[in-house]
């Protein structure tokens, strides 16, 4: 009998890798769309929010074949964590906090239609935390040298070892991996309440040039809302926030996380071609 070489048991260890993960690996049917979820707690599943459709009934494919319905505890679209709830007693997933080295191995675990599946690629980029273009703070920046389909977004990605540091997502160039560090945090929200807290400023925001830099035009506002109450008027053009100048609307809009809500910011706004501060209170966006 021949000695297994390191290929062999290279194959091996990632064969036992997956078949360790897969049990908890389950397909998401949503709306004609499909994706990958893994089970975060007994009956709560995580999967992509991107890759969920907004509409419509939801339903889990187990491993076994077997489906079930599923509702919607609760979305973060910032984050791209979606937080299901559904009838059964598969045993979770236990994430792993810590990050992967540059150019370790990696392996996605997704499901197919209820049959897992997986992906072997390497961990190309391992950096600090970031912020999404939608504004969500995630913890650590994860990119993937590996090819993903869509049904596959959701999928658990693994280190060498085994253990789930992630789960994966397509992000604008390469797959991304939304950390276990932000699921835990946010999905650990979602479960407390349906929704992750942003702060609100009560305006609608046009981007304007300036002569001097950019600003933002309040072309219209909540009347209840805290910029209002602070004095701000429809017209006003914000140039600072808290003494720095302005760098777009869409950078202020990131600043709203759900740390900043109950903060007192001060805007610097030029109406009538003077400037003028107010000092408003970010209030908690609406759930609508």
């Amino acid at each position: 009998m021949t000695e297994p070489n390191v290929l062999s048991s290279l194959s091996s260890a990632l064969a036992e890798t997956i078949a360790r993960a897969a049990p908890a690996i389950v397909s998401v049917h949503s709306h004609r769309a499909r994706a990958t979820g893994f089970v975060w707690k007994t009956g709560l599943v995580v999967t992509a929010d991107e890759a969920l459709a907004d509409e419509g009934e939801i339903e889990i494919q187990f491993a076994d074949g077997s489906r079930r319905p599923a509702t919607v505890v609760g979305r973060d679209h910032t984050t791209d964590i979606a937080l299901l709830r559904v009838e059964g007693d598969v045993a979770p997933v236990k994430l792993s906090t810590g990050s992967p080295s540059l150019g370790s191995l990696a392996v996605i675990v997704a499901a197919d239609r209820g049959a897992p599946t997986a992906r072997l690629g390497m961990v190309a980029l391992s950096g600090p935390a970031w912020r999404s273009l939608r504004g969500g703070e995630i913890d650590a920046r994860i990119e993937l040298d590996v090819r993903l389909r869509h049904s596959q977004q959701g999928g658990l990605a693994l280190d060498a070892a085994g253990e789930p540091f992630g789960m994966a997502v397509l992000g604008p160039r390469r797959v991304l991996t939304i950390p276990a560090t932000t699921i835990e945090r946010v999905a650990t929200q979602l479960e407390k309440s349906g929704r992750i807290a942003r702060g609100y400023l009560g305006v609608g925001l046009q981007p304007v040039r300036l002569d001097d830099g950019l600003g933002a035009m309040v072309m219209n506002f909540d009347k209840a809302g805290p910029s209002a109450a602070a004095g701000i008027r429809q017209g006003d053009v914000i140039i600072a926030v808290n003494g720095e100048k302005l760098s777009g609307v869409r950078a202020l809009s990131r600043g709203l996380g759900p740390q900043s809500v109950g903060m007192v910011v001060e805007l610097t706004v030029h109406r009538g071609g003077e400037p003028l501060n107010f000092k408003v209170t970010v209030g908690e966006r609406p759930e609508t």
